[in-house]
Formats: structure tokens, C-alpha cells, sequence
């Protein structure tokens, strides 16, 4: 029995970068030897056990042989004659195709069959073997990767491999959650524009997301975006996303505010009348056909809908600002909502030349909803009772108190 650190652990360890999580392939064994050393049985479709002390988790080598489309279409072989060059070779990427022996049975070391040393080295994401093809997910993994490791090109092989991937049609196949999980996982990388390059590239974009892949090429208004092109916005989006460090709900929402400028009418371009009715409408399409979780499409469509007032809401009335925070439900959602400023302030800065701007709206926003939290509402319920009132007539008086509270405080000097 030999045992290997293999995958990310010996990429990183590479890389110079934090081993997280470490991943172990153990050669020679049977699932018996491991039971009777202690190991926990875990896999469902192939032999992998945790170790008794560390957790961590330790798979036999095994081998896998495409059986049908998709994700699941496979038959695994695991047995003590499948070689670590056999496992090796079934790996998505050379540079995670790499394993060290450190358990001292042998002084063989870092065992790179498939020179993934030197890739990295070379900052190149490159396919192991033809079987990459066997696995649609891989089209993800390498796009997640790219935005990942922001100084890695894509081989023009493996480019070239998963075009044809997509169109043969493996991509049609993918089950929702596993294009969602990776997608997730792409969005809070250091740079998920690159993510959507490496899909838009191969073809998987238009499959996977056509919502996002026709938004390149549509122009606005080059007062308002200099960078014109409405694709290139959302790739700037998304990246002035991950520089603010925001939570996945604000990638998501960031990726989908835009979306209903895909669908505007020719005759009117660069303008998009609308847009954010439509943005909202495509999103859940999304939302459903990916399975996104509640919080991203919910805070996703407030962003949708509402980013354009947000924008404008430094010219808003009292009165307005309450419906704004109304209809965002801000005063029983006070965390969500600024996500929601979050990701305006995101899109206002994902644009060329205003990387660097202030975005005042956020802050602003904030007091606003301060002046209105500061109202105590059940005094004001009681006094309407007092008088015989209740549900609509109650609610009413609380919003127009709501309404005196702000007009209080952009009268006062420090407003802004």
C-alpha cells in the first residue's frame, strides 16, 4: 500500500499558495485493508474513506470509462492493480495531475507523469489525456480555474477540445446543480470575468447562458458607458465585484442586472427603455433552469428591478426614497438591502473610467434608511387605534411618518 497527496494540495504547494484542503490516492489496497485500519467508508460511486484522525479523505486509485452522456455517464474500476499513472491520467488538468509520496514507503517523491510542473511553470491550463472529453464538467472547471489563476492561458488544444465538446452536444447534458456549483464557485474567484471568456470561447456560454452570451455586442450610450459594449460592462461588473471582496448574492445579482438589454429592440439601441423589467423576467428564467438558490434570485431581482433608481435617487423626494426602500424591502431586510447597494455601487463602477469614483448613493441610501428605522412605528399604531383605525389607515400614518422622518433629514445640514 502506497499513499499519495495528489490534486490541488500539490498545485498549490507548487504554486506557493495555502494548502486548504488536502486530497490523498492510496495505490495497492482494498477497501477491507482500509476498514481494518480504522478508515471511514464515504463514497457512494467509488471507494473513498476518511482517516481516522485527520478527516481528510483517502480514495483508492481507480479508473473511469465513459458509459453514456453527461456527468454520471460512467463506470468506475477501482482495485489494488490500477497504477497512480492509471489514476492520474483520468484527472480534468495536468497541473492538477501531479502526487507526492510524503508518507516515507518510498523516496520517489513528486511523481508528474504528465508534466504538470512544467505547465505550471508556464502558467498553462492544459487538458491530461483525450478523456477530458468524457466529462462536460470540465468545461466548467477549466473556465473556474481561468478566473482563478488570473496569469494561466488555455491551452490552444484544450480550447480546441472542449469546442468540440460543445458541439457535439456533451454541454446539453449537464445536470443543473453541477453548472450551478461550479458557476457559484466561479464568481467568487479572484477574477470571474475570465470565467465567462473561457465559456464564451469555447461555445459553452450560448448553451449554458444565452441570457449573458448575447449581451456582446449591444451597445449603450456611450455617455453613460464608455466602454459601450454591454458584455464588456458585466465582465467589468463582476470583476469590481470581487475587488470589493462582495458575497456570492451580490456576484449573482451583478451577472444578472443587465440581462434585459439582450432583448432590446434594434430600432432604439443604444438606449434600453425598460430594461429592468425585462432583466427581471429572464432572471427567472435563470434562477429556475439553474436551480439558484433563494437568496441570490431574490436579492438578484431587487438589483434587476430597482438599480436604475438607486442610481437616480440622489434627485428623489422623501416620499420617493420611502416607496424605493418600500419596494426593495428595506426596512424588514435591512442586511439585504445593502447588498443591494452593494451591487449598484458595483455596476456603477464597472464602468471604463470610473473604477476609481465614489459611489455616494450607497451611503446615502444607508442614512435613509436609518431615518426611517429610527420611527416608532408602535406608537403610531396605538394612536391610530386610539382613534378607531387599522390596517390600511394604520399603515398609511407609518408611512407618512416615514416620509416627515426623511424629509427631516435631507433638510438637515449634513445631508448629502
Amino acid at each position: 500500500m502506497q499513499i499519495y497527496m495528489v490534486g490541488g494540495a500539490v498545485r498549490d504547494k507548487l504554486l506557493g499558495r495555502p494548502v486548504n484542503d488536502r486530497d490523498w490516492v492510496v495505490v495497492g489496497a482494498t477497501p477491507e485493508q482500509m476498514l481494518a485500519q480504522g478508515y471511514l467508508p464515504v463514497g457512494r460511486d467509488f471507494p473513498v474513506f476518511l482517516h481516522p484522525e485527520t478527516r481528510e479523505e483517502y480514495a483508492l486509485a481507480r479508473t473511469e470509462r465513459k458509459s453514456g452522456r453527461g456527468y454520471r455517464g460512467f463506470v468506475v474500476y477501482s482495485a489494488p492493480d490500477v497504477t497512480l499513472e492509471e489514476d492520474l491520467s483520468r484527472r480534468d488538468l495536468t497541473i492538477n495531475s501531479i502526487a507526492e509520496n510524503i508518507d516515507g514507503t518510498s523516496e520517489e517523491g513528486i511523481f508528474d507523469p504528465y508534466s504538470g510542473a512544467q505547465d505550471i511553470e508556464a502558467r498553462v491550463l492544459r487538458h491530461v489525456t483525450d478523456a477530458f472529453r468524457e466529462d462536460p464538467v470540465r468545461i466548467l472547471r477549466v473556465a473556474r480555474f481561468a478566473a482563478r489563476f488570473t496569469d494561466f492561458s488555455v491551452a490552444p488544444e484544450t480550447m480546441q477540445l472542449m469546442r468540440e465538446m460543445v458541439e457535439r452536444g456533451e454541454v446539453d447534458h449537464l445536470v443543473p446543480e453541477r453548472v450551478w456549483q461550479e458557476l457559484a464557485r466561479g464568481l467568487m474567484e479572484e477574477k470571474p470575468s475570465r470565467m465567462f471568456e473561457v465559456l464564451r470561447d469555447c461555445g459553452a456560454l450560448a448553451v449554458l447562458l444565452p441570457e449573458v452570451a448575447r449581451l456582446w455586442g449591444v451597445p449603450q450610450r456611450a455617455d453613460y458607458h464608455p466602454e459601450v459594449d454591454t458584455g464588456v460592462h458585466l465582465m467589468m461588473v463582476l470583476d469590481m465585484a470581487a475587488r470589493l471582496q462582495a458575497p456570492l448574492t451580490v456576484r449573482f445579482a451583478c451577472l444578472a442586472h443587465d440581462l434585459g438589454k439582450g432583448t432590446t429592440p434594434a430600432d432604439v439601441l443604444p438606449r434600453h427603455i425598460d430594461h429592468e423589467t425585462r432583466s427581471a423576467e429572464l432572471l427567472k428564467d435563470v434562477a429556475e433552469r439553474l436551480r439558484v438558490p433563494v437568496d441570490c434570485r431574490e436579492t438578484a431581482d431587487v438589483v434587476a428591478r430597482e438599480h436604475g433608481h438607486i442610481h437616480r435617487s440622489q434627485d428623489l423626494s422623501a416620499a420617493a426614497l420611502v416607496r424605493l426602500l418600500e419596494r426593495c424591502d428595506a426596512i424588514r431586510k435591512p442586511e439585504r438591502f445593502a447588498e443591494i447597494l452593494l451591487a449598484c455601487e458595483c455596476d456603477a463602477r464597472g464602468r471604463l473610467g470610473f473604477e476609481e469614483s465614489a459611489y455616494p448613493q450607497r451611503p446615502r441610501l444607508l442614512a435613509v434608511l436609518a431615518a426611517v428605522q429610527a420611527v416608532v412605528t408602535r406608537e403610531i399604531a396605538a394612536q391610530a387605534a386610539a382613534k378607531g383605525q387599522s390596517g390600511p389607515q394604520v399603515g398609511a400614518r407609518i408611512h407618512q411618518a416615514r416620509v416627515e422622518a426623511v424629509a427631516q433629514w435631507l433638510s438637515a445640514p449634513t445631508a448629502h
